[in-house]
């Protein structure tokens, strides 16, 4: 498949053995390419290469406990760029911070658990579906317009 038609992952996880773990999941699918991030910053800084979707760390702070957690950096991307949707993943099974990553623009959140693979396979469907939908939408508009 080409590189046009893929869609581009950045991963965002401090716990590097949950990081490769995701990352050994998802490229099962040749539909991704992916990118890893130890830190958000890291991811931040990288931006610029148009993520498709961000899969990203509720806590990320594990390693430097100055680093940014996840809904700073959430918040950051969002600053930056607020169409890049954000599934947050994170081992706290609380309604508050589901919540939480929500009322800052996440598009899912998803708790570390079993199921967490086949929901972020559903949340990057879904998110993918969106987006050609819109797309087809906004070309129409346009043809239809003039």
């Amino acid at each position: 498949m080409s590189n046009e038609k893929k869609i581009k992952l950045f991963l965002v996880d401090d716990d590097a053995l949950y990081l490769k773990v995701l990352e050994i999941e998802l490229l099962q699918n040749d539909n991704f390419i992916l990118e890893t991030y130890a830190t958000g910053e890291m991811c931040i800084a990288n931006l610029s290469q148009k993520p498709d979707v961000v899969v990203l760390d509720y806590y990320l702070d594990s390693s430097d406990k100055n680093a940014m957690n996840g809904i700073q950096v959430l918040d950051e991307i969002k600053s930056i760029n607020p169409d890049i949707p954000v599934v947050m993943l994170s081992s706290q099974d609380k309604i508050e911070v589901a919540i939480n990553c929500m009322h800052h623009n996440a598009f899912d959140y998803i708790v570390k658990s079993e199921t967490a693979f086949v929901r972020l396979r559903k949340a990057i469907s879904t998110i993918t579906h969106i987006k050609k939908t819109e797309k087809a939408l906004n070309w129409y508009m346009d043809v239809t317009s003039k």
